[in-house]
C-alpha cells in the first residue's frame, strides 16, 4: 500500500550517508545493531548524519539496560514520545544540519556519524576500556550520550524532564565487573 506522502530518501536528495561498516571492533554486537538502527532512522528522516538523538532512540528501543538507567517513572515514555515525534514535528529544525555542539573537536568515527555522535561512540569505547571491557555496550553509550549537555540527545532528555546526571549515576551503578 502506498502512503499519501512520500519522502525522498537521503540518497535521492544527494545527501547520502556513507556506506560501510556500522561499527568498529570496539562495539558489542548489540551496540553495532543500535548504530545500524540509528542509520536507518537517519536515512528515513532524510538526515545526512546519524546524530545523538538517532543513537538515543535506537538504543532505548533495543537495550533494556539503557532503558533501566532512565528510571521507571513516566519520563522515559515521554522521552520516547519526543524521539518518535522527531520526523513529524519535534526536531524538524535539525533537518539538514550537522550536529556539532562545539564542546570539542570532531572525532573521527564510524561512517556517517555527526561529530558529536562520533565523540559519544569514542567515549563509550573508552569508558568500556576503563572498566576492563573489550567492547562498549548500551549502558556505555547511554553514559556517553548524557555527557555533552549541548548534544541533541541531551536536549531531548531535558525536554522530557530527565536529568542527565541521574542517568549517568544509574549507568555507573549498572556497570558490571570486567569480563
Amino acid at each position: 500500500m502506498r502512503t499519501r506522502t512520500s519522502r525522498q530518501s537521503a540518497g535521492a536528495q544527494g545527501d547520502r550517508l556513507p556506506d560501510g561498516p556500522d561499527h568498529d571492533a570496539r562495539l558489542s554486537a548489540a551496540l553495532a545493531s543500535v548504530v545500524s538502527g540509528a542509520r536507518r532512522r537517519a536515512l528515513r528522516d532524510g538526515d545526512r548524519h546519524i546524530d545523538t538523538a538517532h543513537l538515543l532512540h535506537s538504543l532505548l528501543e533495543s537495550d533494556p539496560g539503557a532503558r533501566a538507567a532512565l528510571g521507571d517513572d513516566p519520563r522515559p515514555a515521554r522521552l520516547l514520545g519526543y524521539l518518535v515525534q522527531r520526523s513529524i514535528g519535534y526536531g524538524l529544525r535539525w533537518q539538514g544540519t550537522v550536529e556539532d555542539s562545539g564542546a570539542g573537536p570532531a572525532v573521527p568515527g564510524p561512517a556517517g556519524l555527526s561529530p558529536v555522535a562520533a565523540a559519544a561512540v569514542a567515549y563509550a569505547c573508552a569508558r568500556a576500556a576503563r572498566r576492563g571491557r573489550v567492547r562498549a555496550d548500551g549502558v556505555d553509550l547511554l553514559a556517553a550520550l548524557v555527557t555533552d549537555p549541548r548534544s541533541r540527545a541531551a536536549e531531548v532528555l531535558d525536554r522530557a524532564g530527565i536529568d542527565p546526571g541521574e542517568v549517568l549515576a544509574r549507568a555507573d551503578g549498572q556497570a558490571g565487573p570486567a569480563l
